[in-house]
């Protein structure tokens, strides 16, 4: 075959397409596994901050099953539909959000640590600026006070709205109430200013509103979802 031809030049580029493609496929399928071990490790990492749990990478898996000791599904009227623990981890909140209410599948978490007592912790999923953002938040036994929360993001602006992933955005919420006094479900709202006396409110990531209102959107459309749950476990 003449080399300098155009038939030879693209049957030459179509080859090296075919096998570049199958080395790269070859390559992430046989990376998929650790990927997903990889995967669930950041998780049960991030369920364990947000009881303020340090673990790392190889830590992390026998942590979250030493104060992990039960982990539940429930509906939105609050009963229990499962207590699989290994179901409960895989529950895909992206998923569920999309689903009617009354269909979803709702994860629940608990903690227990002589310590500090009994936690639950719910997962929170939502829209920001750029893209999804995610989190983990922590209860009281009371059902109605935030205990702790953690946030993340996929591409939120680096120094505005990806600063909800931070640690002194996050503090605060510990203590926030998302009911009220006559327990009435509040959620937590937004506000510009200063939220230090407002046991129902937070501040607003400075240059980052968009992301901030998604976040309350994120915790009103979630944490409502459990609302009955909440009255009817509570302690």
């Amino acid at each position: 075959m003449n080399t300098q031809s155009n038939t030879y030049t693209f049957l030459y580029a179509a080859i090296m397409v075919v096998i570049v493609a199958a080395v790269l496929s070859f390559t992430s399928l046989s990376l998929k596994d650790r990927q997903n071990a990889n995967k669930e490790i950041e998780k049960k990492q991030n369920i364990l901050r947000a009881v303020n749990v340090a673990s790392t990478p190889e830590d992390a898996v026998e942590l979250y099953d030493k104060f992990i000791v039960e982990a539940i599904i429930v509906n939105s009227e609050g009963e229990v539909k499962s207590n699989d623990k290994s179901e409960t981890f895989k529950v895909d909140l992206k998923r569920e959000n999309k689903k009617e209410l009354t269909e979803r599948r709702l994860p629940v978490f608990v903690f227990k640590n002589e310590g500090i007592g009994e936690k639950l912790i719910i997962p929170v999923r939502g829209k920001g600026m750029w893209g999804p953002i995610w989190g983990f938040i922590s209860m009281e036994s009371d059902r109605k006070t935030i205990y702790g929360a953690i946030f993340d993001h996929k591409s939120e602006t680096p120094g505005l709205g990806a600063e909800i992933a931070n640690a002194d955005f996050l503090a605060p919420f510990k203590g926030k109430q998302i009911f009220n006094q006559a327990g009435m479900f509040t959620s937590l709202k937004l506000v510009k200013g200063t939220a230090s006396n407002n046991p129902h409110a937070f501040d607003a990531v400075s240059g980052g509103t968009v992301t901030s209102k998604g976040l309350e959107a994120m915790l009103q459309d979630n944490l409502s979802s459990y609302e009955k749950f909440f009255k009817s476990s509570k302690k």
